[in-house]
């Protein structure tokens, strides 16, 4: 049995072969850009944070992991698990409405954001995310005036001490 291949099917294998493209590099999340990176650099002040149980700690790094790896259902999945071990924890309920914004289900990542923060600190990086969580999820709710203070609200938690002290 012979096997006819033609010379422009010789070239057609050869592009395809040496046409490996690197991915296209991932888009930043909004979550990202506009609730943890500000949060972050804001955090000078003050920081509160819950003790968690050896097993939510691992759920949420399992949490981190899914989301990373864009498995955001996965994720969910992992907060939801811990969340039923620590029910008042406000940075896995924080984490949960971070990962519905990321889902584009801005209701309950409104939700879970200000019960993060009616049980959380009112300074540091937890209540500017919460701020900034909702101030973006009202946003997309279309209620500019609640995004709005939302933002001012997320600058109020930074507690850091005055200069010269």
């Amino acid at each position: 049995m012979k096997i006819k291949i033609s010379v422009a099917g010789v070239l057609v294998l050869l592009l395809a072969a040496c046409s490996s493209q690197s991915p296209a590099p991932v888009e930043e999340h909004e979550v990202t850009t506009r609730v943890r990176v500000p949060a972050s650099q804001d955090s000078a002040g003050v920081q509160v944070y819950s003790l968690q149980n050896p097993a939510v700690k691992q759920l949420t790094a399992q949490a981190r992991d899914a989301e990373r790896a864009g498995d955001l259902e996965q994720a969910g999945g992992y907060l939801e698990r811990a969340l039923r071990i620590q029910p008042r924890d406000p940075q896995l309920l924080q984490q949960m409405a971070e990962i519905k914004l990321q889902e584009k289900d801005y209701q309950q990542a409104l939700n879970f954001a200000v019960r993060s923060y009616d049980i959380g600190p009112r300074v540091g990086e937890i209540c500017s995310r919460n701020w900034r969580t909702i101030g973006v999820a009202r946003e997309h709710l279309n209620d500019s005036a609640g995004a709005t203070e939302a933002e001012t609200r997320a600058g109020q938690c930074m507690n850091t001490r005055p200069k010269g002290l």
